[in-house]
């Protein structure tokens, strides 16, 4: 029994003594998550959300007062360019085109008589130049022959008679065809008068009917069949009938923070991902970025808001999906990343590696989150007397030392960020946690403790 109590006795000593040793070994050490510099590829992606939207859209609005007799599609419809899609009661117009055109075929038939007898009155002028033709004939044989003194005076004044006669007939005869040529002209003129208010009348019928002015879906129908609806002012309240949307060119209408707007370009690619259809992207690129801030609480541009109050703020970006799909739409929750940088074979470290020190209190700690030190590093912008900068590990006499070497950035992914000067490949250095960097000092002996939560690497941003 006393062997045993010894024995156990020197067990718990020899524990204490090892685990003295062991704490003394690593007094002075600081736990870190330490970390080795490799190139990578980095993609900066700036995420956004939104709707989506047709790049055309039309409401298609009354231009006749009266109730609607029918609809001829419901909304999710789709429509061609000139299909009838809805009617607005027309007793009284269609009477109109129909009287009128009724007074326009009576006046066609007057015209048609007019030219009948036109070309009567043509003939008799015809027939009376004929005429007169043959009474100039009889008439100069009857002078010569009287000038002869072989015609008697009452036989050449007959003829001289119905020679006169003929020229009075022949003049009758043009006179009436040009009176005829003037009631045909006359004709006309009113037949073009009676097609004028034809054209009028048949605009108010049409204005009854509403046709598609493109190829489109039916996104909305604000009215009901056998409501009134009126002409006014677009959008409203009963004078829009329907609302139709070109669906041919598809965008996503999103709204990117301020820090990022600077970042984004036309032309550049985008994801578009839509909450309605999961698991599907649309390949998509940046056709417009606006250059007026918009209020988060309101959307309200801030030209034209007259609050003085500073608020976070967004701008419109416009993605045109490449390629339409008729699963799409409007309306629907999407989000679009875009890829604002992309670059192969870099030098990239994480994000939460990176700390901000004054040169010239290294040793003293500086609260900084990796948040505000990447919007530093992407706007180019740092804090009075602080620099950006990692903590590299190095032997010294056998043992980890970190020093803060100052480094500048490039492009920023989700957990990495470029690193264009101060480190290489290969080299060791801190990369967490942050609260560790956030106290650690130059000169600071480590130790690697991989029990402490390692960050992920990504090379995509959100």
């Amino acid at each position: 029994m006393k062997k045993i109590l010894l024995i156990i006795g020197a067990v718990v000593v020899l524990a204490v003594v090892v685990g003295l040793t062991v704490v003394r070994a690593q007094a002075g050490y600081t736990k870190v998550l330490i970390g080795t510099v490799s190139k990578e590829n980095l993609v900066s992606v700036v995420s956004a959300t939104g709707q989506i939207r047709p790049k055309t859209y039309v409401n298609v609005g009354a231009n006749a007062m009266g109730r609607v007799t029918r609809f001829y599609v419901n909304e999710g419809d789709h429509v061609k360019k000139g299909q009838i899609v809805a009617t607005i009661e027309n007793v009284q117009q269609e009477a109109n085109v129909a009287a009128q055109q009724a007074t326009i075929s009576a006046a066609s038939t007057d015209i048609n008589s007019y030219i009948a007898a036109e070309k009567t009155a043509q003939a008799n002028v015809d027939h009376a130049i004929a005429d007169l033709e043959q009474k100039k004939l009889d008439y100069d044989r009857a002078r010569a022959l009287f000038d002869a003194q072989v015609m008697s005076k009452q036989d050449f004044d007959a003829k001289k008679a119905a020679y006169d006669l003929d020229v009075a007939t022949l003049a009758q005869a043009r006179a009436s065809l040009t009176q005829a040529v003037a009631q045909t002209a006359s004709a006309r003129g009113h037949l073009q008068t009676q097609v004028a208010d034809l054209r009028v009348n048949q605009d108010l019928l049409d204005r009854t009917i509403a046709v598609a002015p493109f190829d489109g879906i039916v996104t909305n129908e604000p009215v009901r069949q056998g409501e009134m609806v009126v002409m006014g002012i677009q959008n409203a309240e009963g004078s829009t009938l329907m609302t139709l949307a070109d669906m041919s060119i598809i965008t996503a209408e999103v709204k990117v923070d301020e820090t990022d707007i600077v970042n984004l370009k036309n032309g550049q690619e985008a994801d578009v991902t839509v909450d309605a259809i999961p698991g599907k992207v649309f390949k998509g690129h940046v056709t417009e970025v606006g250059d007026q801030a918009l209020l988060r609480s309101s959307g309200q541009s801030t030209s034209q808001s007259t609050s003085g109050v500073e608020e976070a703020k967004d701008f419109k970006v416009v993605v045109t999906l490449d390629v339409p799909s008729d699963d799409l739409r409007p309306g629907l929750s999407c989000t679009a990343k875009v890829t604002t940088a992309k670059k192969d074979d870099i030098v990239a470290i994480p994000i939460q590696a990176l700390t901000m020190r004054d040169p010239k209190h290294l040793n003293d700690t500086v609260a900084t989150s990796s948040t505000a030190t990447v919007s530093a590093a992407t706007n180019n912008a740092q804090p009075a007397d602080l620099e950006q900068g990692v903590f590299v590990v190095s032997k010294v006499a056998g043992k980890d030392r970190v020093h803060f070497v100052k480094v500048t950035t490039g492009i920023t992914g989700a957990t990495d960020i470029e690193v264009t000067s101060g480190l290489k490949p290969g080299d060791r250095i801190v990369t967490g946690t942050y609260r560790i960097l956030r106290d650690l000092k130059d000169n600071a002996m480590v130790k690697q403790d991989s029990t402490l939560a390692a960050p992920t690497s990504s090379s995509s941003s959100s």
